[in-house]
């Protein structure tokens, strides 16, 4: 019988940002594959009720906060993680913030903001698990980049300077880490409509362009990301690293589409 080399049956994972949006689709998307997971983000309520869902599909976790802005918070994540389970295999990376507003007036605060959240944010968590990982000899991680990381947007400047970042520090590690067992690769979502932004999408100037760009003609459903993150964390992924997945129904292979 041959072994399911999309199973991380026996896997501990370890999901930043893993309680709202992207992040708790994919927490549960590992749990479905098989992983114990721990799901962990800065809101307690939202942390208890994915471990819940979790618990529910027959898999081990822990309820724990953290914040990525604060090094101390995950270094607590990753010493409770490492007592519970003995060992991490796999780090997603899904926290972040975006802020539209014009560049030119934005304030250097809200620059510094979200390139701390979403850029240096994702280094930290790389740092402190990695180290993990490569005294293991073993580990996967997958960064959440975005469309943003390979075209502009409008007015969300400090958003695609950091998911661009991302995508550069997922190659940046691939090659520092790749021959000592650990893996890194990212995902690239297109537009998803979640509840945060369904009133664009549905009812905006920006929404209907971004659907018109969308050659599949919609927007995706979140479960369809799940997918591309249980393959890069498995062994039918072992020779990939550096790699950035996009998932974005044909956006960024399009030019007219009408």
């Amino acid at each position: 019988m041959m072994t399911n080399i999309f199973s991380l049956e026996g896997k501990t994972a370890v999901v930043i940002g893993g309680t709202s949006g992207i992040g708790r689709i994919l927490s549960l998307g590992l749990a479905d594959a098989g992983a114990d997971v721990i799901a962990s983000g800065r809101r307690r309520e939202q942390v208890d009720e994915t471990a819940t869902e979790i618990e529910r599909r027959g898999r081990q976790t822990l309820r724990l906060c953290s914040d990525v802005c604060k090094r101390a918070s995950l270094e607590e994540l990753r010493a409770a993680s490492l007592q519970r389970f003995g060992k991490v295999d796999i780090l997603i990376n899904s926290a972040g913030i975006i802020k539209r507003m014009p560049t030119l007036t934005m304030p250097e605060e809200d620059w510094a903001d979200i390139l701390n959240t979403n850029l240096t944010g994702t280094l930290r968590a790389c740092q402190i698990f990695g180290q993990h990982m490569l005294e293991r000899g073993y580990g996967r991680v997958v960064n959440v980049a975005s469309l943003n990381s390979f075209v502009a947007l409008t007015e969300v400047a400090a958003y695609a300077a950091s998911k661009s970042g991302v995508l550069s520090l997922t190659r940046s590690l691939a090659v520092e880490w790749s021959k000592k067992g650990v893996t890194v690769n990212a995902i690239a979502p297109g537009v998803f409509r979640t509840a945060l932004n369904a009133d664009l999408l549905d009812n905006a100037p920006r929404g209907r362009e971004l659907l018109m760009r969308t050659p599949m003609g919609r927007f995706g459903r979140t479960e369809e990301l799940v997918g591309a993150a249980v393959y890069l964390c498995s062994d039918a992924a072992s020779f990939v690293t550096g790699e950035t997945l996009v998932i974005d129904g044909g956006f960024l292979a399009s030019g007219v589409n009408q």
